[in-house]
């Protein structure tokens, strides 16, 4: 067996759907099936999906406030009364600012703006901010991307005589903040269609309806932005995403255009990933390190060459971010192993004074993905006794509203279901871990405790084709509530697997089933290739694609998991050089399995590091526990029935046979009964025989070796056809007949005989089907199967 990484869960789709979608839209039923698993059933409502670039952007006047912003707003500008757009430091709060900043100025408006430090200020709006603000002459504060619970600081503007309009897409809380007007695609059962807007995606709204038409040269900074802040990516998001996509490839903005050429990037090639990975991350660095500011003059600059340096200071600012997440996660992951192990915890709550609050997030994330439990970083500042901390968390388990449950321990909190950010007295931290821990507990089964892969459905390889992949990419743009589609290919047969890479850490593979062959690559799963037998039906899943080389398009799939869901035989007879195969065995539940303690000098290890069982007689043979394990047999078992003993009934993961033995009886001479006929016949021709003196010539005459002669002379010994004293042999009368195989030597010799031909000198297939006939095939496994699919 390959154990999967994690669970599989096939979703199920209504077949008539599919069908009826399938034929409606003239698209192959595993395309309408991804449709149909992402909720949508109606022929129409596909179409406008697919082809979203061909609708329309919703009236953003029907956001609840967004009129009396749009008349305040033209009121500061025709007053020429000083503005000032107030920011977050992330990456959608900051092309957020870039969006309205470039509106505003193009209509003439005099406007600056202002992105709190992360570590002096915190998150949001803040008195002292504003108060400078006020100082300035700022007659008008607009929030982008932030705001919504800033219940205090609108308080704060209405006594200094500012306005302040908040957009914003976050949770909002019971207590809304008492300003000018707030723009929010949830606020007060406005009539908006679409809930799910990034902050950015709120801000286009404001520029859409400020500018008369949707500011569509805008679209890539939308796009980022939305795209950065995991947003759901259907309805308007998918509109946004789909046409700043294009914009993106085109774009000639002097900031992404120098950030993407440091990063490596090609613009005119971007997609989602080009921005969730390489983009989004970059704008990200430099608020989570310093301040946000050098990001968002880099996308508000106009000069190719200040473009050029502050790109090199984000690329720098993005190295060092690296640097310190993965010096952080070391930290965390040895608390957590070493204070608060998974097994005893449901949600992971852990701090340190001096880690970096503003990587934090990222930190969570990746404990999230290694311990699939909701994770909550926190950094600790001594001197002012708080602890300032991000969260992620996994389905099941809303952890806005969990955090809701405990805001009496929060002094700041915010965010979503799936993540957020708080800050508390260090002294309340433990009380916090007590508290979600027993909500977890209450809220979350074992099994929500098991990571899962959502899989869109079953790809059959015949059906795989370069025109079929091409069809799905009319899904993309793919994020949040709209997941690259991942598919399962079921109990394949497996050609030319190897290693690959300078490092041999990737697998390169080819799967054939029903006809159809797919070219398989599975980056850093390597190792996998050692776990998979000659005759071993694997399962894998992954994402289809087309691979281009050479000019030649070939339809691959890019591996995320495997499994092999049978009990595998590994062939290691006649490798007499241990040294090269035992480093590829299994580092865990693993049996070398010993039937001569001799046969231990043999092998190159510490034998006080590994589980070693020495199988003297048949009750050792029953008691052995051999479930789930992958057991090495070592060396030739005296006799088949010890094996069969050891083996029936029993259900083991694995096999490798390596079978030491010595010389072996099957290429020795072995005499037939034709030679123990002519033996016999020399005997009573001579009634006696001194093979002390003549035993080398009769060898010589017959062609026979010494062991021959020796053992038909024993046969004939036990039948008491002979007797033999000082070596001569003297032949007795016989009275009745006897069966050559009524000698124990006889029968020991033919043992042995039959246990090679079994066990060394038969093919692989030969081998696997004796074990087939013995191991028992565990009922679990069939279970396994049922809950995939």
């Amino acid at each position: 067996m390959l154990q999967s990484k994690t669970r599989w869960i096939v979703r199920e789709a209504d077949k008539k759907i599919v069908q009826m979608l399938s034929d409606e839209l003239n698209l192959s039923p595993l395309t309408a099936t991804l449709l149909v698993n992402r909720g949508i059933t109606d022929p129409e409502e596909a179409h406008r999906f697919l082809y979203i670039e061909k609708e329309e952007f919703h009236d953003p006047f029907l956001m609840q406030d967004m009129r009396k912003a749009v008349d305040r707003i033209r009121k500061a500008i025709e007053m020429q009364e000083k503005i000032l757009v107030f920011g977050d430091y992330d990456a959608d709060g900051v092309t957020s600012t870039t969006v309205l900043m470039t509106v505003l100025k193009d209509l003439g408006a005099i406007v600056e703006y202002y992105i709190p430090n992360r570590f002096t200020e915190g998150y949001g709006p803040n008195e002292g901010a504003f108060r400078r603000a006020a100082a300035d002459g700022i007659g008008l504060i607009i929030t982008v991307d932030t705001g919504i619970s800033s219940v205090h600081e609108a308080e704060v503007a209405k006594e200094l005589g500012m306005d302040l309009i908040i957009t914003d897409h976050h949770e909002i809380r019971p207590e809304i903040p008492s300003a000018y007007a707030i723009i929010h695609p949830r606020y007060n059962d406005t009539p908006y269609p679409f809930p799910d807007l990034a902050g950015v995606g709120v801000t286009f709204k404001l520029a859409h309806a400020l500018c008369g038409a949707a500011p569509e040269k805008l679209l890539d900074l939308v796009a980022v932005g939305t795209i950065a802040d995991l947003v759901p990516l259907h309805g308007e998001n998918r509109l946004i995403v789909k046409k700043g996509l294009r914009v993106l490839a085109r774009s000639a903005r002097p900031g992404l255009v120098a950030l993407s050429r440091l990063a490596g990037a090609n613009l005119a090639e971007a997609n989602e990933e080009t921005v969730g990975f390489t983009i989004g991350p970059r704008l990200n660095a430099a608020g989570r390190l310093y301040s946000a500011n050098p990001a968002a003059d880099l996308l508000l600059s106009k000069d190719e060459q200040t473009a050029e340096q502050l790109a090199e200071d984000i690329e720098q600012f993005n190295i060092e971010r690296k640097e310190i997440v993965s010096e952080i996660t070391k930290e965390a992951i040895n608390m957590v192993d070493t204070l608060y192990p998974p097994s005893e915890n449901h949600v992971l709550v852990i701090g340190k004074e001096g880690w970096n609050p503003g990587v934090i997030g990222i930190v969570a994330s990746r404990l999230t993905e290694k311990y699939y439990r909701p994770v909550i970083i926190l950094g600790y500042d001594q001197e002012t006794g708080k602890a300032k901390g991000s969260g992620r968390s996994i389905k099941g388990f809303d952890l806005f509203t969990n955090l809701l449950s405990c805001s009496d321990l929060l002094e700041h909190f915010g965010g979503h279901p799936m993540a957020a950010g708080m800050t508390l007295s260090i002294s309340d931290v433990e009380d916090l871990r007590t508290r979600l821990n027993s909500a977890a507990k209450e809220q979350l089964s074992e099994k929500d405790l098991v990571p899962y892969t959502d899989l869109d459905a079953e790809a059959t390889l015949v059906n795989v084709d370069i025109d079929l992949i091409k069809e799905l990419d009319l899904l993309a743009p793919y994020g949040v509530m709209n997941p690259k589609p991942k598919f399962m290919v079921n109990e394949a047969d497996v050609q030319d697997k190897r290693k690959i890479g300078a490092a041999q850490n990737h697998l390169k593979l080819t799967l054939k089933q029903g006809g159809g062959m797919l070219d398989g690559i599975g980056f850093n799963l390597g190792e996998i290739a050692d776990s998979i037998s000659p005759d071993a039906k694997m399962s894998v899943v992954g994402e289809l694609a087309i691979n281009e080389w050479n000019n030649i398009r070939k339809p691959q799939i890019f591996i995320r998991d495997a499994a092999i869901n049978n009990w595998q035989l590994f062939d290691l007879r006649g490798n007499k050089r241990p040294e090269s195969w035992l480093p590829l065995l299994p580092d865990k539940n693993i049996t070398f399995i010993v039937f001569n303690q001799n046969s231990l000098s043999e092998f190159p290890w510490d034998s006080g590091e590994t589980d070693i069982k020495i199988i003297a007689d048949a009750e050792e043979a029953r008691r052995l526990t051999l479930d789930g394990k992958s057991i090495v047999l070592l060396d030739l078992p005296p006799s088949i029935d010890l094996l069969e003993e050891m083996l029936t009934g029993k259900s083991p993961d694995r096999i490798y046979a390596h079978f030491y033995h010595g010389r072996g009886e099957y290429f020795k001479t072995i005499p037939t009964r034709d030679h123990f006929k002519w033996f016999y016949a020399f005997l009573a021709k001579r009634r006696t025989f001194d093979v002390k003196k003549y035993g080398k010539e009769l060898e010589s005459y017959r062609g026979w070796s010494n062991e021959t002669v020796e053992f038909m002379t024993q046969v004939f010994f036990e039948l008491e056809f002979v007797t033999i004293k000082d070596g001569v042999i003297v032949l007795n009368q016989v009275k009745m007949k006897k069966d050559l195989t009524e000698s124990p030597a006889y029968q020991e010799k033919q043992a042995v005989i039959e246990l090679e031909n079994e066990l060394i000198y038969s093919s692989y297939q030969e081998l696997k089907q004796w074990f087939e006939k013995r191991v028992s095939h565990p009922v679990y496994y069939e279970e396994e199967v049922d809950a995939w699919t």
